[in-house]
């Protein structure tokens, strides 16, 4: 939309789009359905909060 500032914490969405059913969470950028549905909306602070998270889920993943 014009006007309207690009947010600074980029989506993590990789385009693989699929829930891990043991985790909850998307097998390409680790968010929870909730997390996906919000991004949006969310402040920036709650993406970089978003963002720590998903680095803690990669590090579990490996």
């Amino acid at each position: 939309m014009a006007g309207v500032p690009s947010p600074c914490t980029p989506s993590p969405c990789t385009g693989v789009c699929r829930i891990d059913r043991q985790t909850g969470w998307c097998l390409g950028c680790r968010r929870t359905l909730d997390e996906i549905a919000s991004w949006r909306d969310m402040s920036e602070e709650e993406r970089r909060t978003v963002a720590e998270r998903l680095t803690a889920r990669n590090l579990a993943r490996t």
